[in-house]
């Protein structure tokens, strides 16, 4: 096992957390559904077999390395992955982490989408991945490269990868439709999926090892119920700082990516019953946190204001950090397997969809505009910067930007997140969106009600039909800004939607304001 920890908040062997967490490592690893209390227990049954996936994914190998052999066989060098949320951050780190290449679309927005169909096809590998199979993003997705494949003279059948739960209407579907399909274990949620079949098909189809990471994780896991077990560290760590907010960042580490993938972890599992830990991914170990926190580097470092730093090799961070997850659950006393408002944001995305199909279409009018944006909110200042420095204004212990822009085209907005940081003086997360719903978007609803909200929407390039929809993807794209809008307005949260006209010209707008 190569993790390491240094820090001396993990200094903690002689705290009565410490020893109660470790006296429950052990049940955590024998499956006991009742760790988390009574309201827990009958959904924490059904979603504890991540624990054994590090072993149980080995029958998943035969299946895998047929599926390898047939890509091969069939030149299919190109792989695109269709998932959102856990279906696809964790294929994402491993692709980053072992310099594979992978195209990733967790999105709606058109202009990404464009961007990510190839000229020619004939190479290219789609797998889809969805853990209920209803996924709106993963079937618009599934549906639009179905006809691309069709339109080039291609068939779906061999050019098409489906990974989802046993039984799921994605499953029935492609099965009819004769669809090369892996089902994954349905005892494991979507967060803690990275060892099953939605991390190792996408994985293996781009050239990795995956036996490397599942014995990775089995070597890391068997410590976890020892004495000076780092889970066990680590849960303890964190939960007695006392900090809603923390840190990660990933910066020059041997697993680039990883705080993505840790931050849908630890958001969507702790955050609920107005409680939580919300992670902040920072651009680098001296990035501004903004605000207090507890800071965490995943890469060595001798930066002295880091409180810990965690090392090791990819299978050994994801199975210890589900189990860190798990852990501090226990201690914050809540459930980490339920996702009650990734679900409300579905519904109002719906709502939204229906109405405006019926006709029902009404606009507010914006606080402020000029040629290249505009913005939507309480203020009355006639200055992008004056509109920042309202609502900037009242006090909030964090706030969430939330981008429902490009991801590889409309990057530089990603400037703004260490700005705002700076500005405030509060905790910044950056999300894109929809992905982030499906990660700190159940933080933003159900984690501590002491967060400001930024949207930015912005016009697309271009559109593109969703086959067999009335609606186009733009069209989803708003519904579930909007959507999600709703649902933190109805809360009375502070909220500020950016929409941006002119996309280049509007984000250059706003780092300016930014830094003014």
């Amino acid at each position: 096992m190569t993790i390491s920890l240094s820090g001396a908040s993990l200094q903690n062997e002689a705290s009565p957390l410490y020893a109660r967490l470790l006296a429950k490592a052990p049940l955590l690893a024998a499956k006991d559904a009742t760790l988390w209390g009574r309201e827990a227990e009958a959904e924490a049954a059904v979603r504890l077999n991540w624990i054994d996936l590090p072993v149980t994914s080995q029958a998943l190998l035969p299946q895998i390395d047929d599926l390898v052999q047939w890509a091969r066989s069939n030149n299919l060098t190109n792989v695109i992955l269709a998932g959102m949320g856990g279906s696809s951050l964790a294929p994402e780190v491993i692709s980053k982490t072992y310099k594979k290449a992978l195209t990733v679309l967790d999105t709606t927005d058109p202009d990404q989408l464009m961007k990510a169909i190839p000229s020619s096809l004939t190479s290219t590998v789609v797998v889809v991945g969805s853990k209920s199979g209803s996924t709106i993003e993963t079937a618009s997705q599934k549906a639009l490269f179905e006809k691309l494949f069709a339109d080039a003279g291609l068939s779906p059948a061999d050019h098409m990868v489906i990974v989802t739960d046993p039984g799921s209407p994605l499953d029935q579907a492609s099965r009819t439709q004769g669809l090369r399909t892996i089902n994954a274990d349905p005892n494991v949620g979507g967060r803690f999926s990275a060892l099953s079949a939605f991390g190792l098909v996408p994985a293996a189809l781009i050239g990795v090892d995956v036996r490397a990471l599942l014995q990775q994780a089995r070597d890391a896991a068997a410590t976890f119920v020892l004495p000076g077990s780092p889970a066990v560290a680590l849960a303890t760590a964190i939960f007695e700082a006392g900090e809603q907010n923390v840190g990660f960042s990933d910066a020059l580490s041997q697993t680039p990516g990883l705080s993505d993938w840790i931050e849908q972890l630890v958001a969507e599992s702790t955050g609920k019953n107005q409680t939580g830990r919300l992670p902040i991914v920072m651009e680098s170990i001296t990035a501004p946190l903004g605000g207090p926190g507890y800071l965490i580097s995943l890469a060595p470092t001798d930066n002295s204001t880091v409180d810990a730093i965690v090392t090791g090799e990819l299978g050994e961070q994801f199975i210890l950090w589900e189990w860190v997850t798990a852990l501090l659950s226990i201690a914050l006393e809540v459930d980490p397997f339920n996702q009650p408002n990734v679900t409300e944001a579905k519904e109002r995305t719906n709502a939204l969809l229906e109405k405006w199909a019926n006709g029902d279409i009404t606009s507010s009018s914006p606080s402020f505009e000029n040629d290249d944006l505009q913005v939507f909110s309480t203020s009355q200042a006639q200055s992008l910067r004056g509109q920042f420095d309202d609502f900037l204004a009242p006090k909030s212990h964090y706030v969430a930007i939330m981008a429902y822009l490009a991801r590889g085209i409309d990057d530089e907005i990603t400037k703004s997140r260490a700005l705002i940081a700076s500005k405030s003086g509060r905790g910044t997360t950056f999300g894109w969106g929809p992905r982030f719903l499906h990660s700190t978007g159940q933080f933003h609803k159900g984690g501590q009600h002491n967060g400001a909200f930024i949207q930015i929407t912005g016009e697309n390039a271009t559109d593109l039909a969703i086959p067999q929809k009335d609606f186009s993807f733009h069209t989803l794209l708003m519904a579930q800004a909007l959507g999600d809008g709703q649902a933190l307005a109805d809360r009375s949260f502070p909220l500020m939607r950016i929409h941006l006209k002119n996309r280049s010209r509007g984000i250059a707008a706003i780092l300016a304001a930014l830094t003014q």
